[in-house]
């Protein structure tokens, strides 16, 4: 499984350990993947992802998980994110 957030595309980056006298080695950069259970409003129903830390808080700061998907750029989310986010267009198409 890739180590990459489903609604925000952080993945991996690469750095060095670099040690007291210098020497610098390769190494690699994780992001803080969680899965979280997160609620859609407009669709009432939860989906489940794996999610960054820091992507979660930004959900959480654009006023939850519909605003998110609506506000977000097809090429960061994931197959998964895409397919809630066509469902969330739909229901607003629907609703209005």
């Amino acid at each position: 499984m890739s180590r990459i957030c489903e609604l925000t595309g952080k993945g991996r980056l690469t750095g060095n350990n670099v040690s007291h006298a210098n020497n610098k080695t390769k190494r690699v950069f994780l992001p803080n993947l969680q899965n979280v259970t997160l609620l859609s409003e407009k669709l009432e129903r939860s989906f489940k992802f794996r999610v960054s830390t820091n992507g979660l808080r930004s959900v959480e700061h654009n006023g939850g998980l519909d605003n998110w998907l609506l506000k977000t750029k097809d090429e960061k989310l994931s197959k998964g994110a895409l397919k809630v986010k066509r469902e969330l267009k739909k229901a607003t198409k629907e609703a209005a």
